[in-house]
C-alpha cells in the first residue's frame, strides 16, 4: 500500500493524512513509549538541515544531522514561506496565465514539502514521544494551512479564470490535465462556499486533523501495550524455540521476568494462531486482537470513530454531497458509492458461501481428531494449515527455509525487476540512515544512469506502524528537476542476532508487492510534481504493486531465489508444484475478511450527518449482519476501533480498493502470460504505457493504453474462486 503524508503538498495542497495499513502485515514486537507533552517551538536556526535541500545523491534526507527538534520550527517556517509565495501569486497584478498562476504554485512549499515528507515518514517508521507530541500539534496547523490557500478567494479566481478558457491556452495534454485537475482540487477543497461556510469547513478540517492523528496513534500504542501475557512456555506449545525466546524477551522488557509476551500485529488475525496448539492460548490471542480499540481506557477509539463519522459527513455534506463516501468515491475512479456497493455486495455472497464450505472441511479435521468443538475465529488458521498439508502434503515451514531474506530481495524482487526493466541495484553503505537495520541501494537505470535511491526497512520495531507501505521522501519532476528517493516498509519479525530471517511466503508477496509501488515511484517520468509516481487515484495505486506479486511465483524467478539458507539447494519441484496448486485454498476465508473491512468502511462513510449511531460495536454487528457477512468464524480483517485504513485517513471509504484495482490486475497477469511473461519487451511495455505516466493520464486510460481495452470481471472472479459460484 501507500502510506500517505499528513499533507501532501505538492499542487493544490490536497490533504491526505497518515493512515497505517497493510493487506500483509507483521507486529511491532515492544513497547512505545507515551508520548510526551508538546513543547514551544525552538527558534529557527541556520544548523537546521531541513531548512535547504540535502546536498546527498538526490536529496535523501540527512537522517544523521535531522534532531527531533528540527521539525517544528521547519514546520513553522515552512508555513510561513508557502503562505508567501502562494499571497504573491494571487496578489499578482498581472492577467493569469497558465505560468504565473499554475506552474508558479507547482513550485511553492518546497521546504514545508521536504519537512513533510521526511515527518510523516520518521513517524510511520521510527516515531519516539517528542515526535508524537509535535504530530498531535502540527496536524490541526497543517490543515489550517491547506485551508488559508485553498480557500483563497484571489488565488482561485485566477485559476477559475484560466479554467474558464482552458481550451484557448494552447497547453500541452500534461498541463491542460494540470490546470484542470487544480481546479477539480481546489473546487472539491471548498473554493466555492460562502465566507461562513468556508469558516465551518476550516474547523471541520482542524478538529479532523486532530482526530485522525490520535487514533492513529492508539492503535499503536494499544498494539505495543497489550499483547497476550502468558505465564508458562507449555501455554506457547506450537511456537518454535526461537518464537518463544523472542517472546520472554518481549515480556523481560515489560518488566514481567518469567513470563511470555505475545505482541499483536495490526490485522484480525495474528501470526501465532497457525501454530499455537493449546486452544485457550488461541482464544485468548483472538479476543486480545479482536477486543483493541474498544475496551475502555486510555486507548479506546469508539468515541473518536462516532466524531470522526459525525465530522466527515458533516464536511461532506457542506460541500454538497450526501455523505462523505459520495465526495472521496467521485474522485476515484469507481465514481459512485452504486459502483462500489455493487461490486462488494455480488462478492458477498458467494465469497462467504464458499467460506462456509472451507469452515465445514476444517470440522472435519477437528471431529477427525476428536477436538469435541465447534470451528472458531480462533481455530481457523490452525486447522487450515493441517487441511493443506492433507490436501498438499505440505505446511507453510517446509517453505521457509528456502524463502531467506536476502536470496528473496536479491535473487527474487530484484532479479524480476532487471529481467523486466534492465534496472540493476548496487547496496551503499556510506549513506546515513535512521536505524542500523535500514539499506539503501543505487538504482540504475537500463542505460547506465542513476534512476533513483531504493530505501529498505524490512524489520519490526516498537516504534514503528504495523503493516506494510511504499513512502516517498523525494519525487520525481522534470519541472523541479528531482530524482526518485523511494522506500519499502515492511514489519517482518527480526530473528536473535546470528540467525537468518526466513519468511513466510505471505511475507515474500508482500515484498513483492511493495517493490511494485516502488517500481511506479522510481519510473515516473511527468513535468509536474502533481502527477509523479503514485498521485493516482486511490483505487488505482494498488493495481500496479499487485500485477508485480505475480513474479514471486514466476518458475524462472522462484527458481532464482527459492534456495535452502544452509544448502543452497533449490526448492524441490513437487514443493514448488504444491505451492502453485494451493494458491486457490482458502479464498473463501480470505475473501471475505477482506470484503467484510470493506463494506464496514462504506457502511461508516455512507451515514448523512443524522445517521450517526451511538454505539460503535452494534452498529459494525448490525452492518455486517444487513450485508450478510456476519459469519463468526471469519472476523473483519479490521474492525472499526482499530481500523486505521478507514479511521486514520489513507484509504477513508477507499478500502474497497484492493479488489478494485485486483480486476485490473487479473486482466494484467492474463496480458503478461500471453505475451511471453517476464521479458524486457513486455516490462518496457508496462513501463511507457502505465508506470511512468503518474497520474499525468486518467487512470482507466492509462489501462486501456497498456491493455488495449477497458478489464472484464472474469479474471478476478476465477482467480477468487467465485466463478462458477
Amino acid at each position: 500500500m501507500i502510506r500517505p503524508q499528513l499533507l501532501v503538498i505538492a499542487a493544490s495542497v490536497m490533504l491526505a493524512h497518515a493512515a497505517p495499513q497493510a493487506m500483509a502485515a507483521a507486529a511491532a514486537p515492544a513497547n512505545a513509549p507515551a508520548a510526551a507533552p508538546a513543547k514551544a517551538p525552538v527558534a529557527i536556526s541556520a544548523q537546521n538541515p531541513l531548512l535547504k535541500a540535502s546536498p546527498l545523491p538526490f536529496q535523501m534526507p540527512q537522517f544523521g544531522l535531522i534532531k527531533d527538534a528540527h521539525y517544528a520550527p521547519a514546520f513553522a517556517e515552512g508555513m510561513k514561506r508557502q503562505l508567501a509565495e502562494v499571497n504573491a501569486i494571487a496578489n499578482n497584478r498581472q492577467a493569469p496565465t497558465f505560468e504565473n498562476t499554475i506552474v508558479a504554485l507547482e513550485r511553492t512549499g518546497q521546504l514545508l514539502h521536504r519537512v513533510q515528507s521526511i515527518f510523516s515518514n520518521m513517524t510511520s517508521t521510527n516515531t519516539n514521544p517528542a515526535l508524537e507530541a509535535v504530530e498531535t500539534d502540527i496536524s490541526p496547523k497543517l490543515a489550517a494551512h491547506a485551508d488559508a490557500i485553498s480557500l483563497n478567494p484571489k488565488l482561485f479566481t485566477r485559476i477559475d479564470t484560466l479554467y474558464a478558457k482552458r481550451d484557448q491556452l494552447g497547453l500541452d495534454a500534461e498541463s491542460l490535465r494540470l490546470l484542470d485537475r487544480y481546479h477539480t482540487d481546489f473546487v472539491r477543497a471548498g473554493a466555492k462556499l460562502s465566507d461562513a461556510d468556508k469558516e465551518k469547513l476550516k474547523a471541520f478540517n482542524a478538529e479532523q486533523a486532530g482526530l485522525e492523528t490520535a487514533f492513529a496513534q492508539n492503535v499503536l500504542k494499544e498494539t505495543n501495550a497489550k499483547g497476550l501475557v502468558v505465564n508458562t512456555r507449555e501455554e506457547l506449545a506450537g511456537m518454535t524455540d526461537s518464537d518463544i525466546d523472542t517472546a520472554a524477551a518481549a515480556a523481560k522488557e515489560r518488566g514481567l521476568d518469567g513470563k511470555f509476551v505475545i505482541a499483536l500485529v495490526n490485522t484480525s488475525g495474528q501470526p501465532p494462531l497457525a501454530v499455537l496448539t493449546n486452544r485457550a492460548t488461541r482464544q485468548r490471542l483472538m479476543d486480545a486482537s479482536l477486543n483493541r480499540g474498544s475496551q475502555g481506557g486510555e486507548f479506546d477509539n469508539r468515541a473518536i470513530v462516532l466524531k470522526l463519522a459525525k465530522l466527515r459527513a458533516e464536511r461532506a455534506t457542506l460541500l454538497g454531497y450526501p455523505n462523505y463516501a459520495a465526495y472521496a468515491l467521485e474522485d476515484q475512479t469507481a465514481k459512485t458509492t452504486t459502483a462500489v456497493n455493487t461490486l462488494l455486495s455480488e462478492l458477498a455472497k458467494p465469497a462467504v458461501a464458499n467460506a462456509r464450505r472451507e469452515a465445514a472441511d476444517l470440522q472435519g479435521v477437528v471431529d477427525a481428531e476428536k477436538g469435541g468443538f465447534q470451528v472458531a475465529a480462533a481455530d481457523w488458521a490452525i486447522y487450515t494449515d493441517k487441511l493443506r498439508n492433507q490436501r498438499f502434503n505440505f505446511d507453510e515451514n517446509q517453505l521457509k527455509p528456502y524463502l531467506e531474506l536476502n536470496s528473496v530481495l536479491n535473487n527474487g524482487v530484484f532479479f524480476a525487476a532487471n529481467k523486466l526493466y534492465g534496472i540493476s541495484f548496487k547496496e551503499r553503505k556510506d549513506l546515513p540512515v535512521y536505524n542500523p537495520d535500514v539499506r539503501v541501494y543505487d538504482v540504475i537505470d537500463a542505460n547506465g544512469k542513476p534512476l533513483a535511491l531504493f530505501i529498505a526497512d524490512f524489520y519490526a520495531r516498537g516504534n514503528k506502524h504495523g503493516g506494510a507501505w511504499m513512502n516517498e521522501y523525494v519525487s520525481q519532476s522534470g519541472l523541479m528537476g528531482t530524482h526518485p528517493v523511494v522506500a519499502n516498509q515492511l514489519n517482518i519479525p527480526k530473528p536473535p542476532a546470528g540467525q537468518p530471517t526466513l519468511l513466510t511466503f505471505d511475507e515474500v508477496t508482500t515484498m513483492f508487492h511493495e517493490f511494485g509501488h516502488a517500481l511506479h515511484g522510481m519510473f515516473s517520468n511527468v513535468k509536474y510534481p502533481r502527477f509523479s509516481g503514485t498521485s493516482v487515484p486511490s483505487d488505482f495505486v494498488e493495481y500496479p504493486s499487485q500485477v508485480n506479486e505475480m513474479w514471486a511465483v514466476w518458475p524462472e524467478v522462484l527458481q532464482n531465489y527459492a534456495k535452502h539458507y544452509q544448502s543452497g539447494a533449490a526448492m524441490p519441484q513437487e514443493l514448488l508444484d504444491k505451492v502453485m496448486a494451493a494458491k486457490k485454498f482458502n479464498q473463501g476465508f480470505m475473501t471475505t475478511e477482506y470484503l467484510s473491512a470493506a463494506l464496514l468502511d462504506q457502511r461508516w462513510h455512507q451515514l448523512a450527518p443524522n445517521q450517526i449511531p451511538t454505539d460503535v460495536l452494534a452498529f459494525e454487528a448490525a452492518s455486517l449482519k444487513e450485508a450478510g457477512v456476519d459469519y463468526a468464524p471469519v472476523p473483519p480483517r479490521y474492525r472499526t476501533s482499530y481500523f486505521s485504513h478507514s479511521f486514520s485517513g489513507g484509504y477513508s471509504a477507499a478500502y474497497y480498493a484492493y479488489l478494485w484495482s485486483e480486476k485490473l490486475d487479473a486482466e494484467s497477469v492474463n496480458w503478461f502470460k500471453e505475451n511471453g511473461g517476464l521479458t524486457r519487451k513486455n516490462g518496457d511495455w508496462f513501463r511507457s504505457k502505465l508506470l511512468s505516466r503518474g497520474g499525468s493520464v486518467d487512470a482507466l486510460q492509462l489501462f486501456r493504453d497498456f491493455r488495449g481495452r477497458d478489464a472484464t470481471v472474469e479474471p478476478l472472479l476465477e482467480r477468487r474462486g467465485l466463478k462458477t459460484q
